[in-house]
């Protein structure tokens, strides 16, 4: 914990005093610009990936990044409702959602019951993302080549959860309306790039 308790004190001394002005502002409100969807993975760090300042990313992270299909319940929906509020109240104008390569969540569906015995929360939240091993399957079967399956999964995943955006109502009013953007990117680690995905091409291209 030490190099967490040396970070704050850090902060405090330089990047807070540095940014006294801004804090200020943001002290009393907040207008964040994007809502950004993206994994747990301890790997993936929104502000830093994007370079922004406190304020204006509403961020909601989860493994695998995923966003539940719109459903009313009197349940307890921490992503559903955060977004929810992003939408509504914050009133955001752009929606990202953020996979990344090496996603254990992806992974975690290749498990079998043993390994999935001491995570049961981790194995019903994934069912949440089975299409998307399933569409990677059929294309990679009709080359043929499994060795791109990973990645396959990590990018559908993507592309399945900028489909369930649509599924909220007041979501979908807005983007017809082009009152909001939705936008899928995919992280490589390894090499620092960031693809997006392109709605008419169907494919991710990389952000240069």
């Amino acid at each position: 914990m030490k190099i967490l308790f040396d970070g704050v004190k850090e902060f405090s001394k330089k990047e807070f005093e540095k940014n006294k002005n801004l804090f200020k502002k943001l002290s009393e409100t907040q207008d964040p610009h994007t809502l950004f969807i993206g994994c747990s993975d301890s790997r993936v760090v929104p502000d830093l990936i994007t370079k922004s300042l406190p304020g204006d990313l509403f961020v909601v992270r989860n493994i695998a990044n995923v966003v539940p299909i719109y459903q009313k319940t009197s349940g307890y929906l921490s992503t559903t409702s955060a977004i929810e509020y992003a939408v509504n109240v914050l009133n955001i104008e752009n929606i990202v959602v953020c996979g990344h390569s090496n996603c254990g969540g992806c992974r975690a569906l290749f498990f079998n019951e043993k390994e999935l015995k001491n995570i049961p929360h981790t194995k019903k939240w994934i069912e949440l993302i089975k299409n998307s091993k399933i569409k990677a399957e059929n294309i990679v079967n009709k080359f043929k080549d499994k060795k791109d399956i990973e990645w396959m999964i990590e990018q559908e995943n993507i592309i399945e959860q900028m489909n369930h955006l649509l599924t909220y109502p007041f979501i979908k009013e807005k983007f017809k309306k082009g009152r909001i953007n939705i936008y899928g990117w995919y992280y490589h680690i390894g090499s620092g790039s960031v693809f997006n995905y392109n709605l008419e091409s169907k494919k991710f291209e990389k952000i240069k």
